[in-house]
């Protein structure tokens, strides 16, 4: 793929060679298809379209420093998928049929694998729909499962590079009891407008408070918060953010470092005390963010005050990149050869 620029790839989509779908019909699940059509054919009725029966993965697969190609950690993406399914009434997917489509698709798509060193990646999108025609609110009886692929460069156009966010409060990105431990696209469409808003008005993204108080730190758009202090990882503990399995990793290896971890709730008063801040996902890996900005009050929270990601964030990003790309040993177990 030499006509690739891969240093200058946007987080966006590119067409490739070949998608993967699965159907789930009469109470079982069929093979998986191979397909080069980017299009799907669901009826105008799929409950996917009516009632929010979809839920969707992102993950990554990198090609290390050995040439291997490596995918982080599938089966725990294969599990988040069953947590989504289970919480809007889906079929969930077999984790073992999960991770073969994704290295399948991977696999078929290999020539757009961005060499080592790129800084760049293919991303994996997996994703669940009902598409059994349904009037009446109820639970479809037929879903697809699909994989396509892409190649991406950084999520945020700053890189591993802080990042201004801004607090908003006239917004919520789920409910107390709702939907927002499960990665379904209605959470994501709730939170659009405040995130559109902020692009406008300077920020990379917005940080979303609890919905409930209005006192606690909750999702960071679309990423997981974190904080460090003290030598000390401290992550909210919330029931409507997202279960980020780059957070999750994060949290191993701050253990492995020396660092204490905290999983708890952390009131926006505590923002003054952290010494480093970022935001955390497949997407972007690790975003640190330079300050925080409360929209209402006015009141800026400042961080990496030389301009430059702070030195454990720093330690953290660059050792789950090296072990995602097969330059440090992975005693974790978390890689898949593919």
């Amino acid at each position: 793929m030499s006509n690739i620029d891969w240093k200058s790839l946007p987080f966006g989509y590119l067409k490739t060679d070949y998608n993967l779908r699965c159907y789930f019909k009469n109470g079982q699940w069929g093979d998986l298809e191979v397909s080069a059509d980017e299009n799907l054919n669901i009826h105008m009725a799929s409950t996917c379209l009516h009632y929010g029966q979809e839920a969707f993965e992102g993950m990554k697969a990198f090609r290390g420093i050995d040439g291997k190609v490596r995918l982080f950690r599938p089966e725990e993406n294969g599990k988040r998928l069953e947590l989504s399914a289970n919480g809007v009434m889906m079929q969930p997917v077999p984790v073992e049929l999960f991770v073969e489509a994704c290295k399948k698709v991977v696999k078929l798509n290999e020539r757009f694998v961005p060499p080592y060193g790129e800084g760049a990646s293919l991303y994996l999108r997996p994703m669940l729909i009902g598409v059994g025609p349904q009037v009446g609110v109820k639970a479809s009886a037929e879903y697809m499962f699909a994989v396509f692929v892409t190649p991406v460069g950084p999520y945020f156009k700053e890189g591993f590079n802080p990042i201004k966010v801004q607090i908003v409060r006239d917004y919520d990105r789920a409910a107390p009891l709702g939907t927002g431990t499960f990665k379904v696209g209605g959470n994501y469409a709730a939170s659009l407008a405040a995130i559109d808003r902020g692009h406008k008005e300077g920020y990379s993204s917005v940080l979303f408070l609890d919905a409930k108080e209005k006192k606690y730190i909750d999702e960071a758009g679309p990423a997981n918060f974190f904080g460090i202090k003290n030598n000390t990882y401290v992550t909210p503990d919330s029931h409507t953010i997202l279960r980020s399995i780059t957070n999750m990793s994060l949290r191993e290896l701050a253990a492995d470092m020396g660092l204490k971890v905290e999983l708890r709730s952390i009131p926006i008063e505590e923002l003054d005390t952290f010494e480093e801040v970022g935001a955390c996902g497949t997407a972007a890996v690790i975003s640190p963010i330079g300050s925080i900005t409360d929209r209402e009050t006015g009141k800026v929270y400042e961080y990496c005050k030389d301009g430059k990601a702070g030195k454990i964030s720093t330690q953290l990003y660059e050792r789950l990149r090296a072990i995602q790309e097969g330059e440090m040993e992975d005693k974790f177990g978390w890689n898949v050869i593919v």
